[in-house]
C-alpha cells in the first residue's frame, strides 16, 4: 500500500446557504496523478483551497503530506508547488527571469537555481526562446512555465486547477506528456481538477468523480469504467426494427439500447455474453456487417453516476 499523500474525512465546506464541499471522503496515494473531476461548481476548485490552508472546512478534517490543513498549513505551502486561477507570470520578463524570480523567492541556492532553470526550461520545450518576454507567448506555452515553476523547488506534491483549460488540443497534449515525463522522472504527485474526462482517462493514474460536492466515486479509471460503466458493444448493420431494440432493452443483460442509423450502440453490464445477443440479432434477421467491443469510457461511467445521483436524491 502507497503513502497516502492526502487523506481527507468527511470534509466539508459551506458557503452561507450552499454546501460547496460535502463530506468529501478520499485518499491519494503518494507518487499518483490524481484527477479531481467534475463540472464546473462542483466543488474541485474549494477543495484545493482547503488542502493547502487557504479556505478552513466547516467541518471534518485533512492531511497533506502528513501535515493538518487548519493547525500545520504554511509546512504544506512549503513542501508543495500550486497553479490556481492565476499562473504567477509576469508577462514583461523573460521565461528565465520569471523563474529565477521565484527561484530567489523560494531562497534556492544560486547554482542550484540555474541547474534547476535550464532543467525545466528544456524538460518543456521553452530554453531556446528563454530570452523572449512571456507576454509574447502563445497560452500553450505560457501554461507549461507556470507549470514549471510549480515544479521549480523540487515540491513533493503539485496541485494543478484546470490546466489545460483554454488551451487547443495540441498545446494540451503537449504539456500533458512533458508533465507526465516529469512527474515520473522526479516522484512528483499530482492533485488535478478537470472537467475534460477523455483527457483525464489518459493522464490520471486515479481519478475522483465529483457532482454537487458529492463524491461519487473514486479509483484507476479503468476499474471505474469496469465496475460502473460495463461494456459498450457496437454493431453496425441493417434491419434493426423496433421489435428488436425492445427485445434488447427487456435482458437483464443490456444496460441500454440506441439507435443512430446504421450503427447500434449496446451498453451491457460486466460478463455479458456479447455472442448470444449477435445471435438473437441475426435471429431477427438483423444484417450484421461488424461488431467492436470495449469498454464504456471514463465520460459515460460519470454520466451514469450523475443519472444515478440525480434519482437517489
Amino acid at each position: 500500500m502507497h503513502e497516502a499523500v492526502v487523506r481527507t474525512e468527511s470534509l466539508t465546506r459551506d458557503f452561507q446557504s450552499i454546501r460547496a464541499v460535502d463530506a468529501l471522503t478520499l485518499t491519494v496515494p503518494r507518487g499518483a496523478v490524481f484527477g479531481f473531476l467534475g463540472p464546473n461548481g462542483s466543488g474541485k476548485t474549494t477543495t484545493i483551497r482547503m488542502l493547502l490552508g487557504l479556505v478552513e472546512p466547516t467541518s471534518g478534517r485533512a492531511e497533506v503530506m502528513g501535515f493538518d490543513v487548519v493547525r500545520q498549513a504554511d509546512e504544506i505551502r512549503l513542501r508543495s508547488g500550486a497553479l490556481l486561477e492565476h499562473s504567477g507570470i509576469y508577462e514583461r520578463l523573460s521565461a528565465e527571469d520569471n523563474l529565477e524570480l521565484y527561484g530567489r523567492i523560494w531562497r534556492i541556492p544560486a547554482l542550484e537555481r540555474r541547474a534547476r532553470i535550464h532543467e525545466l526550461l528544456r524538460s518543456f520545450g521553452l530554453w531556446d526562446r528563454r530570452k523572449e518576454s512571456a507576454g509574447i507567448w502563445s497560452r500553450g506555452m505560457k501554461q507549461k512555465l507556470a507549470v514549471a515553476r510549480t515544479l521549480l523547488h523540487r515540491p513533493a506534491l503539485i496541485f494543478l486547477d484546470e490546466p489545460t483549460a483554454g488551451l487547443d488540443p495540441v498545446a494540451s497534449a503537449s504539456l500533458r506528456d512533458e508533465l507526465v515525463a516529469l512527474v515520473r522522472s522526479e516522484g512528483v504527485t499530482v492533485f488535478l481538477t478537470t472537467h475534460n474526462l477523455s483527457e483525464a482517462e489518459k493522464f490520471c493514474s486515479r481519478v475522483g468523480l465529483i457532482r454537487r460536492g458529492r463524491l461519487l466515486a473514486e479509483g484507476p479509471p479503468a476499474e471505474l469504467s469496469a465496475r460502473t460503466g460495463g461494456h459498450r458493444v457496437e454493431v453496425i448493420g441493417h434491419g434493426f426494427s423496433e421489435q428488436v431494440l425492445a427485445t434488447l432493452r427487456d435482458r437483464p443483460e443490456v444496460r441500454s439500447a440506441t439507435l443512430a442509423g446504421a450503427r447500434l450502440q449496446l451498453e451491457l453490464h460486466d460478463h455479458s455474453d456479447t455472442p448470444t445477443l449477435v445471435a438473437m440479432l441475426v435471429g431477427f434477421g438483423v444484417q450484421i456487417e461488424e461488431v467492436h467491443k470495449g469498454r464504456a469510457s471514463l465520460e459515460d461511467v460519470f454520466l451514469t453516476l450523475m443519472e444515478e445521483d440525480s434519482h437517489a436524491r
